[in-house]
This record gives C-alpha cells, structure tokens and sequence, in this order.
C-alpha cells in the first residue's frame, strides 16, 4: 500500500480562506483482479485551516510521488479514492477536502468516484 509518510506538508500563507485544487491527469494503478493497468485523473480540492491554526497545505512534489506509488498496486478504484482521503485528511487536517478520481472507460464502463472529508460546500462537489 502506498505509504502517507511520503506526503509533505507546508504552512498554509494566509489566514484568509482560500481553496486549492490540484489536478493529476496521468495517474494510475492496478486492477486487482487482472493486472491490467487503470488510468485514471485525480482532482484534490481543500480548503486549508488558517495559518494561525497550523494550516498546512500538501507540498507538489510529495504529492507526485505519492500518487506515482500507486502504479505498481493492485486496488479497487473506491479503495484508490478513500485511501487518497484518509492520507491527505490525516496529513493536512484541512477545514474538509475533496478527493474525485475519475477513470478511463473499460468494457463500456466509466466510474468516477468522490470521497469527502469536511463539510464540501455545494459549490465544489461537481
């Protein structure tokens, strides 16, 4: 399973809110059950606690190489998506977060899968 010790987190700038959204459109994993490869976008959206709460916000690279570890894991895209939450969730502590993974269509199927942390204001379910 990848591992959260690679997530790296930085002091949120502001005590402003404020939402950050990040976007990896070459993501991918492994189908459990035939080895095949997923591929797949993940979108993060979050709005950090205030800077004088101990805000913090996941650094990039981290980030990168995080999700990167996922390519040699055989798991279920709802896994995918509520692991990502729970690691990013713990890491950061934001006010709430939106993990949506949104997967290439296989046998005629597409699946997109959203995992919550927080109170995700409407505005940014879509």
């Amino acid at each position: 399973m990848p591992s959260p010790n690679l997530l790296e987190c930085v002091p949120s700038p502001t005590d402003s809110p404020f939402i950050i959204e990040h976007i990896a459109e070459e993501f991918t994993s492994l189908c459990p059950k035939t080895g095949h490869p997923d591929f797949g976008t993940v979108t993060l959206r979050f709005q950090p606690r205030p800077a004088k709460a101990g805000g913090l916000c996941v650094e990039l690279k981290s980030l990168k190489l995080y999700l990167q570890s996922f390519r040699t894991e055989g798991i279920f895209y709802e896994a995918v998506t509520n692991t990502i939450r729970d690691h990013l969730a713990a890491a950061m502590k934001p006010e709430w977060l939106l993990v949506k993974t949104d997967w290439k269509g296989r046998g005629g199927i597409r699946s997109i899968i959203r995992a919550e942390f927080g109170e995700v204001p409407a505005s940014w379910r879509a």
